[in-house]
């Protein structure tokens, strides 16, 4: 199954207030696990950018003013997220703005089978903090590169936070290549959550030490 992780970062927070959208960062997932497809933009929203959203994601008016208009973006966009369901930490802010960028083209609005990952830890955690950090902190996920609230970094991050809160702790692999014995398997894909330590050649003759050492000791006990 294929699944999109997407955020938005905006102008300010309500679009009745007129506020835009001035980035989009969609992470593909197959079978929980990222792929390679990302889409990924910037955009100019022909408004300024408040204050208070400046703190948040750091894009100044004049890197927006150089960018794409969300028209121009916008069949690619629709492109990459058709059939697939959305993964979004509070889907309510994101498809508000994305519908209203689509009306605003008088295009239809977003149909897609939706998660809302905020809900989902809401009910899980009731009354614990569960925005993007708090979660990240409960189930170890490294948000240490989230200096700014930036679309790609924040999907990445839900990516991993998703696959713990719906108790999917290891991710069931679409293997396609098969080895000798006809299992599959695809060697990008294992490498993504396989990491491999060599041991030193110190460490081995210590733990030839310890095993004679037990095996002694277990022997005449």
């Amino acid at each position: 199954m294929k699944e999109v992780v997407l955020d938005t970062e905006t102008t300010g927070i309500s679009i009745q207030e007129g506020h835009r959208i001035v980035e989009i960062g969609c992470i593909e997932l197959n079978n929980l696990i990222p792929t390679k497809n990302k889409f990924h933009c910037y955009l100019n929203p022909e408004k300024k950018v408040s204050q208070k959203a400046f703190e948040i994601h750091g894009y100044s008016d004049d890197f927006l003013s150089k960018q794409k208009k969300f028209s121009e973006v916008v069949k690619d966009f629709l492109k990459f997220i058709e059939g697939k369901k959305l993964i979004i930490h509070n889907a309510e802010f994101d498809l508000a703005h994305l519908n209203n960028e689509l009306r605003l083209l008088q295009m239809d609005e977003i149909k897609n089978e939706v998660v809302d990952t905020l809900v989902l830890a809401r009910d899980k955690f009731p009354g614990s903090p569960v925005n993007l950090d708090a979660l990240c902190k409960r189930y170890s996920v490294d948000n240490s590169k989230r200096k700014n609230h930036t679309a790609l970094i924040d999907c990445d991050l839900l990516a991993k936070v998703y696959i713990n809160l719906i108790d999917q702790k290891e991710p069931s692999f679409n293997l396609n290549i098969e080895n000798h014995e006809g299992t599959k398997f695809n060697n990008s894909i294992i490498s993504h959550y396989k990491k491999i330590v060599e041991i030193s050649k110190e460490e081995k003759e210590k733990h030839k030490v310890y095993l004679k050492e037990n095996l002694k000791k277990n022997y005449f006990n």
